[in-house]
């Protein structure tokens, strides 16, 4: 399949980085006003840098818009007139709606929207779409490339403003918490690199037993837990001060800024 990428960010380069690793198209388009950014692809086979868009647009099958919000009204109507109905067009842009895509390129046009996260720049992305009424003829379609990048889930476009709390900054919430472990780790008595690998694989070995068990959480917590014991000290220490609380408090947080976004 013909890729394009337009707008080569942190968000648009870790899904560039993903495709290129699993070799997901016969040509992949980078297509960024500063072509400097993305020069660490230049040297990757099938892999073409441009500052042209429409030429990105023309030359691809699949268009994957990994711009800011602001922006994306802008250069959705820059390419309008080369996007045809034989396009798959998908938008990672947080708060732009299908709705106004349609209203730029017509409600002819395979439309969906893509939630990734940074780790699909190494296959471990949690993806969610959504696509418009015709869109959804190519919905497995783009359920294979992202399953080539990690897992996906298909979602009303109603949930994508949370799924894009949850995956997306989601990734940060989690990297916060491996560092709070670190720190602990560290006034504890351990070297920072050594803090940081406990931290990392404990956390990593706690998603991966989750995940291949299909335990709820609770369950493996009662596994660790013993009467009078070290762990249920520290958990209700930690729940005391606030802990899934304020973590919670801080998703609908943003989850309230997101749509602030959205509405603006």
């Amino acid at each position: 399949m013909k890729i394009a990428i337009i707008g080569t960010g942190n968000l648009g380069s870790s899904i560039a980085k993903g495709l290129i690793k699993n070799k997901t198209f016969t040509s992949l388009y980078l297509s960024d006003k500063n072509t400097s950014a993305v020069s660490e692809f230049e040297d990757e086979e099938n892999v073409i840098i441009t500052n042209d868009n429409r030429e990105a647009v023309l030359n691809s099958d699949l268009v994957i818009f990994a711009l800011q919000p602001r922006h994306v009204e802008f250069v959705l109507k820059e390419v309008a007139t080369e996007i045809t109905k034989k396009h798959l067009i998908m938008s990672v842009a947080a708060g732009f709606a299908i709705s106004k895509i349609e209203s730029v390129i017509g409600t002819d046009k395979h439309i969906i929207r893509v939630m990734p996260n940074t780790a699909i720049s190494i296959g471990k992305s949690m993806t969610c779409l959504s696509a418009n009424e015709i869109g959804e003829e190519k919905i497995e379609l783009a359920k294979t490339i992202f399953n080539q990048l990690g897992t996906t889930m298909v979602i009303p476009e109603e949930q994508i403003q949370a799924a894009t709390v949850i995956c997306a900054s989601g990734i940060a919430f989690w990297m916060r918490l491996v560092r709070a472990t670190t720190q602990g780790a560290i006034q504890l008595g351990f070297e920072a690199e050594e803090a940081h690998q406990l931290a990392l694989q404990t956390c990593y070995g706690a998603a991966s037993l989750l995940k291949e068990s299909g335990r709820h959480p609770e369950a493996e917590i009662d596994r660790v837990t013993t009467p009078s014991g070290c762990t249920i000290e520290g958990l209700n220490e930690m729940e005391h001060q606030g802990l899934s609380s304020s973590l919670i408090k801080g998703i609908n947080a943003s989850f309230e800024k997101i749509n602030q976004i959205k509405n603006s």
